[in-house]
């Protein structure tokens, strides 16, 4: 269970998405820079603050074409439910494997209860990792202004 380090292919991992169909990283959100989002759950007052910022943030990320995704082990209906209570635009997986998500990402897992940590990568449009943010806990995550900033830096280098 390594950690993804930057210049890595981010690995392929699929699960049911919100809504219907199947979420599939990275390929969702391949040609634009991507924001992939795992979070602990609905239950997680940081997480909801997160996925709710990064919603707010929604006009700046597309103006740089920044597409985001998130997925959690929340089950379908608690999944919905949070997507609608945020109005949240961009893809929500659901039920995902935690055990699996940890293997090729090197996210943390909880035990009891069995979730996954927050844990955020933005990838270059190439599906490379360009920066990973891992937590252990509660707090520690990606926020949008700081992926607004790290993508208008890399435009500016081009």
């Amino acid at each position: 269970m390594a950690r993804l380090d930057n210049g890595q292919s981010f690995p392929t991992l699929e699960v049911p998405r919100t809504g219907g169909g199947t979420l599939r990283l990275p390929d969702e959100l391949a040609g634009h820079y991507g924001v992939i989002l795992i979070y602990r759950g609905s239950w997680c007052p940081y997480c909801n603050a997160q996925l709710a910022a990064f919603q707010r943030a929604a006009d700046n990320l597309a103006a740089l074409d920044v597409r985001v995704a998130a997925l959690s082990v929340d089950d379908e209906p608690t999944t919905k439910a949070l997507v609608d209570k945020y109005h949240l635009a961009f893809p929500v997986g659901h039920s995902a494997d935690a055990g699996h998500v940890a293997m090729v990402t090197g996210a943390y897992v909880n035990d009891e209860p069995r979730h996954l940590q927050s844990t955020g990568f933005v990838l270059a449009p190439d599906g490379t990792v360009l920066t990973a943010v891992y937590s252990s806990g509660a707090i520690g995550r990606l926020v949008p202004d700081d992926v607004v900033g790290l993508v208008r830096y890399l435009r500016t280098k081009h």
